[in-house]
């Protein structure tokens, strides 16, 4: 595990020259801040210090599995979460759709989609070098959690853009795909805290690389808005009234 262990801190060290800029040209989800590496740093922490300690495991993360055991939901093929995992995100690209936020709808995706890359990228990597079994013993791809990674990088995304109101919501989702992963027997309670830290860092990477991505793809900021517009209409003809609206899309 040393070695995923030494990747992630070479990554981490390399993050901030990336994000150098004059921050005052670009929004503040875009400027890079030491303090935003606080709660992904301590979740990805937390939940790696957790797998390593064998006090953690015997304490923690067994009697919680044998608790969710009790349950009797570890046999189940299908479970809410599978699904609920997206729901942030598609929030906030449906929001998109109708202009809202303080930026345009290929930004938006240039952003997510920057930051579902680099999720994939280091949770799929870790999971294959930790080889940490799961609790049900399916497989040993269990750290970190990537319906947890999933469900905070799309919530994170949403806070982002849309505010602390709209993100409390979208982090209410995917808190529950958290706890849900864990009741299911599908992951440890430390995947679930690294697949956190993660998602939440990859949903602020995206938005931190955004500057250079405009530039790369030539999107001007301030043509970039895509809105949705409805136009009622009302009418007489010989048959009688006629009533609809006209949709237009701008972008």
């Amino acid at each position: 595990m040393k070695k995923w262990m030494a990747a992630l801190a070479l990554f981490l060290a390399i993050v901030p020259g990336l994000a150098q800029r004059r921050d005052s040209v670009y929004t503040a989800s875009e400027q890079f801040r030491w303090y935003k590496l606080t709660a992904p740093a301590v979740l990805v922490a937390a939940g790696t210090a957790g797998t390593l300690s064998s006090w953690y495991r015997e304490n923690v993360n067994m009697p919680v599995r044998d608790w969710a055991l009790a349950q009797g939901h570890d046999k189940n093929s299908f479970n809410p979460e599978d699904a609920l995992q997206y729901t942030p995100y598609v929030g906030y690209l449906g929001a998109a759709l109708f202009g809202c936020g303080e930026h345009g709808a290929w930004e938006k995706l240039m952003a997510s989609g920057t930051a579902i890359l680099f999720t994939l990228v280091v949770n799929g990597g870790i999971k294959y070098l930790a080889g940490v079994e799961r609790p049900n013993g399916a497989n040993s791809q269990s750290f970190p959690s990537g319906h947890t990674a999933t469900a905070f990088l799309g919530a994170e995304l949403v806070r982002l853009e849309y505010g602390p109101w709209w993100g409390l919501a979208a982090y209410s989702f995917a808190l529950y795909t958290g706890i849900m992963r864990v009741y299911h027997n599908r992951h440890w309670t430390t995947d679930v805290l690294a697949g956190a830290g993660f998602g939440i860092l990859g949903a602020n990477i995206g938005y931190w690389l955004l500057p250079y991505e405009r530039k790369l793809f030539g999107v001007d900021a301030k043509k970039s808005k895509l809105n949705i517009e409805a136009v009622p209409y009302a009418c007489q003809t010989p048959v009688g009234s006629c009533y609809g609206a006209s949709l237009s899309l701008r972008f």
